[in-house]
């Protein structure tokens, strides 16, 4: 996993740049984020990783993949991947390429596990109370998770706040044990 990221940074670095320099972020955004989801379709993973395939027809094939909406400078990435046989990494690529977004555009994106459904004006709670505290956009995705048995675990990149009763009660456990 260590070498899978190491070999993306720089690739992730120079789409970064290029968006930037094309002021379009989320469009790259969106084509990496796509063909990283594809990359990881085990049919299309056997394609890409096969010796017997040329390259000319993987290029084909992500070329097809990115759609006639795909800027020149986006179909030229894709090539260097496909040449350089980088395209395994690409889920690591558009990973690291959302956390320089995020980082550009003062945004984090928020996870919230909670044993019940959160109303609205429980999570606009979160969203302020992460924003005070972090100095950023909350950008908030809730889900539901029975397991929890009551409370929320918050996920914000490597932070966990973990408010859960779930894990109360194995403290508590582990106090009396």
């Amino acid at each position: 996993m260590s070498e899978a990221i190491t070999t993306a940074r720089p690739y992730a670095q120079a789409a970064f740049e290029e968006a930037q320099k094309l002021a379009d972020l989320k469009g790259w955004s969106e084509v990496l984020l796509s063909l990283a989801e594809a990359v990881n379709h085990p049919e299309v993973r056997e394609v890409v990783a096969s010796p017997r395939v040329a390259k000319s027809q993987i290029e084909s094939l992500m070329d097809g993949l990115l759609g006639s909406q795909a800027k020149p400078q986006q179909r030229n990435f894709i090539r260097v991947l496909v040449d350089n046989q980088r395209l395994p990494v690409l889920p690591e690529i558009a990973a690291i390429f959302e956390s320089l977004r995020a980082e550009a555009e003062k945004t984090v994106n928020v996870v919230v596990d909670s044993a019940f459904e959160l109303s609205a004006a429980q999570q606009e709670k979160i969203v302020s109370s992460l924003k005070a505290r972090m100095g950023r956009e909350i950008k908030l995705a809730c889900k539901v998770n029975k397991e929890l048995l009551g409370g929320i675990v918050i996920r914000a990149g490597d932070k966990v706040i973990d408010g859960s009763a779930r894990t109360r009660l194995g403290e508590m456990a582990n106090a009396l044990a």
